[in-house]
């Protein structure tokens, strides 16, 4: 879902992340800002994919890049996670962030 269909377009990233815990999302960005707010609270959750020099791209090529990591990224995204999906290379790192 994006933001704005749950109302959230304009909403502060703190709002953002609050409404992914309550509901149990996982957010999808290519803002890094979720990764600091995830390291300042020592937060479990919620699991994040921020999608690194993908400015360019389409809809269906994000969606493409990440299906075809999704084997890699599930686990690690149902046990709390910052996953770091660029074109070459993933990265993971388990929640909270130290």
């Amino acid at each position: 879902m994006h933001v704005s269909e749950l109302g959230l377009a304009s909403a502060s990233d703190e709002d953002v992340f609050a409404a992914a815990v309550q509901s149990n999302r996982t957010i999808l960005s290519a803002d890094t800002d979720f990764g600091t707010l995830l390291a300042s609270t020592k937060a479990e959750a919620p699991s994040v994919i921020l999608l690194r020099r993908q400015s360019n791209r389409s809809v269906p090529e994000v969606a493409a890049l990440i299906q075809a990591n999704i084997d890699a990224i599930t686990e690690p995204i149902e046990a709390g996670s910052v996953v770091v999906l660029e074109e070459s290379r993933i990265r993971i790192r388990q929640l909270p962030l130290a």
